[in-house]
């Protein structure tokens, strides 16, 4: 039994398709096979039941899978602890940010933490929370920036900003008048939003309860979906409706002064909590703290 064979079936099992596993894996579809064949005939159970259509675990297979990513877990650390001996900020720090915060803070945290850590490499990821929670605890990411709440075992957390979300909208729309915005208003009006997957979507969706029924309803023209928030921008730009969108991703600078204005919610503001996750056995604190005051830096700029 072999770490690269624990690699391979922790593998197949999220990606249930010998050929979509061998690819991220970097290996033929072949010798991921027998790799796994032989794991198999070595523990003398079936790890997998195949079909033409589909790879599933077997009842076994499925308490096997989860201590082989228990184990890699533990051998990632153990290539971290080899570090400790050496500047912490020295080695390549692996970042992954959900989509509506990635987009905005990188080009600020980019450079910030060089100035923190000029000799530590940054390597970046834009991802699902779902997908980023998984690299985490697997050790392909080192930390990831994701929206508060968020819990998972032996993972820790550190909030690093609050921001209010605010509403925007045509400049020719009736609501420019308009202080500010009742959040309840925006089941009256076209609204366009993120698509399922994304937490910015449930976190709207939780200030303003109403629109499940504008979600559910087939009928409804009032919901509109858009794959990223700038994306949804340009369509409020060119006039199909409004958006809520995080401060960070407003960007009404990039139009000219008579397309795009935004307008504060009423008192509760909705807002996010945007935080910093690292495992508790991630050998490298001071990679964290680099990595904390860097954005701390830019967000007082």
């Amino acid at each position: 039994m072999t770490l690269t064979e624990l690699k391979y079936i922790v593998t197949l099992a999220q990606e249930k398709h010998f050929g979509h596993a061998a690819e991220r894996c970097f290996v033929s579809q072949p010798t991921l096979s027998v790799a796994v064949k032989k794991l198999e005939d070595e523990l003398g159970v079936a790890l997998f039941e195949r079909s033409k259509s589909a790879v599933q675990l077997t009842p076994t297979g499925e308490k096997i899978v989860a201590q082989a990513g228990r184990v890699l877990e533990q051998a990632a650390s153990i290539k971290e602890m080899a570090q400790l001996g050496k500047n912490q900020l020295t080695s390549p720090l692996r970042v992954g940010a959900i989509y509506t915060i990635g987009p905005y803070l990188f080009p600020h945290l980019v450079p910030a933490l060089h100035e923190q850590a000029p000799n530590m490499p940054l390597y970046i990821e834009e991802n699902f929370t779902a997908n980023l929670r998984r690299k985490l605890r697997s050790g392909e990411l080192d930390a990831i920036i994701i929206a508060l709440p968020f819990t998972e075992t032996d993972v820790v957390t550190r909030t690093l900003y609050d921001e209010p979300f605010e509403v925007l909208l045509p400049k020719t729309h009736a609501w420019v008048d308009r202080v500010d915005v009742p959040i309840a208003d925006l089941t009256t009006e076209k609204l366009l939003m993120l698509g399922e997957g994304h937490c910015f979507r449930d976190q709207v969706i939780e200030a303003c309860p109403a629109l499940e029924a504008n979600l559910k309803n087939p009928e409804q023209t009032l919901v509109a979906e858009g794959g990223s928030l700038e994306t949804i921008r340009h369509m409020v730009a060119s006039g199909l409706g409004i958006t809520v969108l995080p401060h960070s991703a407003i960007g009404t600078s990039q139009y000219a002064p008579d397309v795009l204005v935004t307008r504060p919610f009423q008192e509760p503001v909705p807002s996010r909590s945007v935080a910093v996750a690292w495992r508790t056995s991630f050998p490298r604190p001071k990679a964290i703290e680099a990595l904390v005051q860097a954005v701390g830096q830019f967000k007082k700029a």
